[in-house]
C-alpha cells in the first residue's frame, strides 16, 4: 500500500488520490509538520490524532492508527511537495482555511512556533493557494482557541 502511495505521490503528475489515500497524505503531512523541527513531541502526536478524528469522524483508536501508519509513510517521502499537491487535488478550496487551521494546531501544540514548522507551513500554504495573509488568519484562529 506505501509503495502504491508513494508511486502515486512520486509520479511527474500524480493523480487525485482515493479518499483513504487523501486521509492519509494528509495525515502524512501533519506528521512532517510536528517532527519539523526535530521534535516530535508527545503533545503534538495528541494533537495530530485529535484533528484526524475531527476532521475525518473517527474514533480515537482509528485516528492513532492513521497517525502511526502515516508515521511510516512520512519517514519514506521523498518531499512535502508531493502530498501538498496531491492534498490540493483533494480538498476544496473553500476547505483550504480549515485545513491551514488543522495545520497550524498541530505546529502549535507544543506551544512554540517553530522557524522550521514555520517554513513548512509557508511551502504548504504557497503549494494549496493560499495565501500568507489567510494562512496568518487560520494561525489566529487557532491561537484563540
Amino acid at each position: 500500500m506505501f509503495e502504491q502511495l508513494l508511486h502515486r505521490l512520486i509520479s511527474p503528475s500524480p493523480n487525485r488520490l482515493p479518499e483513504p489515500d487523501q486521509r492519509l497524505a494528509l495525515a502524512a503531512l501533519l506528521v512532517r509538520i510536528a517532527r519539523a523541527d526535530g521534535n516530535y513531541s508527545e503533545g503534538e502526536i495528541t494533537r495530530i490524532d485529535r484533528v484526524l478524528a475531527h476532521r475525518h469522524g473517527l474514533s480515537h483508536t482509528d485516528a492513532a492508527a492513521l497517525r502511526t501508519e502515516a508515521e511510516a509513510l512520512e519517514a519514506q517521502a521523498p518531499d512535502t511537495v508531493r502530498f501538498t499537491r496531491a492534498l490540493k487535488d483533494a480538498v476544496p478550496v473553500v476547505e483550504r482555511d480549515a485545513l491551514m487551521q488543522a495545520l497550524w494546531a498541530v505546529a502549535l501544540a507544543d506551544g512554540n512556533r517553530d522557524a522550521e514548522e514555520d517554513q513548512v507551513i509557508r511551502l504548504v500554504a504557497k503549494l494549496l493557494g493560499v495565501t500568507d495573509q489567510e494562512s496568518a488568519i487560520a494561525r489566529q484562529k487557532v491561537q484563540k482557541g
